[in-house]
């Protein structure tokens, strides 16, 4: 669980020899700010008298604006369809044009969506620029990842996707901060200025990627072998040992050749299901939907709504205050990722998860609309966003690594797909739960939650493996040799160590 792992990297264990790409990993990380951000601006609106003047309605009996559930439900989950679609296409897109040129593509996408969600009162309109942003977001989520993963040194993986997931709890916090200003402004600016925040992403990251290499390992399984071994060398370092980067290329592209030699059959989407390759599909599509299985698709989005529903002051408050749970709780796992295994950080926050969610659907039903129970929400609801954001990189970094460098993109973009549809089903279902309008179990809803963590808990103490640490050419090996997942972490990948042996042994003569 905790200390020294067996590892095949070749390359220097520390951080400051890698500053270079951590900083190249930093910037590509920007677009899961986009996605946090879109989770608490939208999530916020619903609740934004300006905004529910234009696609709301007054209700008489209350007094107040209110939203149709109907069209609560479509501004949400529509964008949750758009990415599910962006993820199924990354595949594809990726095999052809590579990972830079998808989030390039991403970041034009977002753009003009942006602009029509800003300009637009007409609900049709708006309901198509939630389509358009979702396919945005989506290859702005799964193109980062993939690159991230092929990009970072083996023992910096971890620590690169604790920096993703900080880039989404900053973007859920920017976005509650700057719905918490606006929210009171009794016109269309109050949900246009939020809106105007989504270019800031898109901008960075389309002049940053003029000066970023491509993934070395997509370039391989192009067969670009002089194209990779450059990008390679600006993914790292100037003064990192000559030895150790023509050791870790070496690596890369006796993996990759092999990979392509027995797997690399043109169907990839029949390919992913063949021999080894369904093991590994099967596994990555598990722990990326982890994040909709959790319940927390519900809370995230509609966290402001779910607490002014419930009765508690100053919603925007602490809706902002949750967000920042999160960020401390991906803060707190930056300082055990390197020491303390993927399976361990997971099955501790899984049960959390769970646990959280039991404990304010309780509180609901001892004492339902109450000022102590809603109190008690507040803080299971707070504890619930720490923990899950403190294992919440990790499930996407291992959905990552399992697949194949050939057929990662499609494996992670269709695992992905799922996730966003699983997310979708809990965002269209959950005003039907928690809507007054319709079955109004407000906190008790947490019930089905609880379940659903129970089961994911199970199936990670049986099926994750261990993959700290290891590089994605021992990963590979691990897979291809059928190691059963208890024995991952003590397993000595022989043929990937000779390798990497072979090219330092080859300086020393």
């Amino acid at each position: 669980m905790v200390g020294a792992v067996i590892s095949a990297n070749p390359l220097q264990l520390d951080i400051s020899s890698h500053r270079k790409c951590l900083a190249i990993c930093c910037v590509v990380t920007v677009s899961s700010f986009q996605y946090g951000l879109d989770y608490a601006l939208v999530g916020g609106f619903m609740a934004m008298p300006g905004f529910l003047k234009v696609f709301g309605y007054f209700n008489e009996a209350t007094g107040k604006w209110a939203i149709d559930p109907t069209v609560q439900q479509l501004i949400s989950s529509l964008m949750t369809i758009g990415t599910f679609v962006g993820s199924l296409l990354v595949g594809p897109f990726s095999s052809k044009f590579g990972r830079r040129h998808g989030l390039w593509a991403a970041s034009i996408l977002n753009l003009i969506s942006t602009s029509i969600m800003i300009g637009t009162t007409n609900l049709g309109a708006l309901y198509f620029a939630r389509l358009v942003l979702g396919v945005s977001v989506g290859w702005f989520l799964t193109f980062a990842q993939v690159y991230i993963n092929e990009a970072a040194p083996a023992h910096l993986r971890g620590i690169a996707f604790a920096v993703y997931q900080s880039q989404l709890s900053i973007g859920s916090i920017v976005g509650a901060a700057v719905d918490y200003g606006t929210h009171t402004m009794p016109g269309m600016e109050a949900y246009r200025i939020p809106l105007a925040v989504f270019f800031f992403a898109p901008t960075v990251q389309t002049i940053a990627l003029f000066f970023f290499p491509e993934s070395p390992r997509w370039l391989m399984t192009q067969r670009r072998e002089e194209e990779a071994e450059l990008a390679l060398r600006k993914l790292r370092n100037k003064n990192i040992k000559e030895s150790e980067l023509q050791a870790e290329f070496n690596e890369i592209r006796t993996s990759t050749m092999e990979q392509l030699e027995h797997h690399g059959g043109k169907h990839l989407w029949i390919e992913m299901w063949r021999g080894t390759n369904r093991r590994r599909t099967l596994l990555s599509m598990a722990i990326i939907c982890f994040h909709c299985a959790n319940g927390s698709s519900w809370i995230n989005i509609y966290s402001t709504y779910f607490l002014t529903v419930a009765g508690v002051t100053e919603a925007f408050a602490y809706s902002t205050m949750i967000t920042c749970m999160g960020l401390i709780g991906v803060i707190f796992s930056f300082f055990l990722v390197r020491y303390i295994d993927r399976r361990v950080i997971v099955l501790v926050g899984v049960a959390a998860c769970g646990l959280c969610q039991l404990s304010f659907a309780v509180a609901w039903t001892v004492a339902p609309g109450t000022v102590a129970a809603a109190k008690v929400v507040i803080a299971f609801i707070s504890l619930f966003t720490f923990f899950y954001v403190a294992y919440a990189p990790y499930a996407w970094l291992l959905g990552g690594e399992y697949p194949n460098n050939h057929l990662r993109a499609h494996t992670y973009g269709l695992s992905t797909a799922l996730n966003f549809l699983g997310n979708w089903l809990g965002v269209f279902t959950a005003p039907y739960f928690i809507n007054p309008a319709s079955l109004g179990w407000s906190a008790k809803y947490g019930y089905i939650w609880f379940g659903a963590n129970v089961i994911v808990f199970i199936f990670t103490w049986f099926c994750i493996p261990e993959t700290r640490d290891r590089t994605l050419e021992e990963i590979n090996e691990l897979f291809e040799a059928n190691v059963p997942a208890r024995k991952f972490k003590g397993y000595h990948c022989t043929s990937t160590e000779a390798i990497a042996a072979a090219v330092k042994e080859k300086e020393l003569i």
